[in-house]
């Protein structure tokens, strides 16, 4: 079976990202996401409803879940964390992933290890990208056709478990109506 061909759409950036540096976010801007994680307000409503749109589809879909807290937002200091557990300023012949960060050249320590963006340059930083668990087989499948719904595109052909928020300011009707049905929800609870 052929791989899937994954929809890549450009970022619309949400207007309260404007002033703002790309892992440095203001804390109010980011909401915290189930079961770990946070992600900029827009993209945490969007994933938040995609995952209880999963809800119905049994085991093999759902849960949807990020890999691990730091693959949703990712402050600078993670970011470089991470960067610096797979790159080296060594020379490494043959490095199928080379960055340039700090006006230093960077080399892949093993070609094994799956790249990462150069600290300030990851979609994790502004709170849109989250990195789905186990994103393969029927979960992609069905990542592939409910996502875009969402809001939701991929960033490389070589990461089917990364998506990103991609609307901008603009909220999808599947994400306004989730919001709909849980503000009724709060309203007609009673304390």
């Amino acid at each position: 079976m052929a791989a899937a061909r994954l929809p890549i759409r450009p970022v619309r950036m949400p207007a309260d990202l404007a002033r703002q540096r790309n892992g440095q976010l203001d804390p109010g801007l980011l909401r915290t996401v189930r079961p770990y994680g946070q992600l900029h307000r827009l993209a945490a409503d969007a994933y938040e409803a995609l995952r209880e749109a999963a809800r119905p589809f049994g085991e093999q879909i759902r849960p949807i879940k990020p890999t691990s807290s730091l693959d949703t937002y990712r402050p600078l200091t993670a970011q470089e964390r991470v960067f610096f557990g797979r790159y080296t300023t060594e020379y490494r012949p043959g490095a199928k992933s080379v960055r340039n960060y700090k006006g230093q050249i960077w080399y892949i320590k093993d070609n094994k290890l799956a790249a990462v963006a150069t600290p300030g340059t990851s979609f994790h930083g502004w709170g849109l990208a989250v990195d789905i668990a186990n994103s393969s087989g029927p979960r992609l499948e069905w990542l592939l056709t409910f996502a875009p719904l969402y809001g939701f595109s991929w960033e490389l052909q070589s990461e089917p478990w990364h998506i990103r928020y991609v609307v901008g300011d603009k909220v999808p009707p599947a994400v306004q109506r989730w919001k709909d049905s849980h503000a009724n929800r709060d309203s007609s609870s009673t304390d």
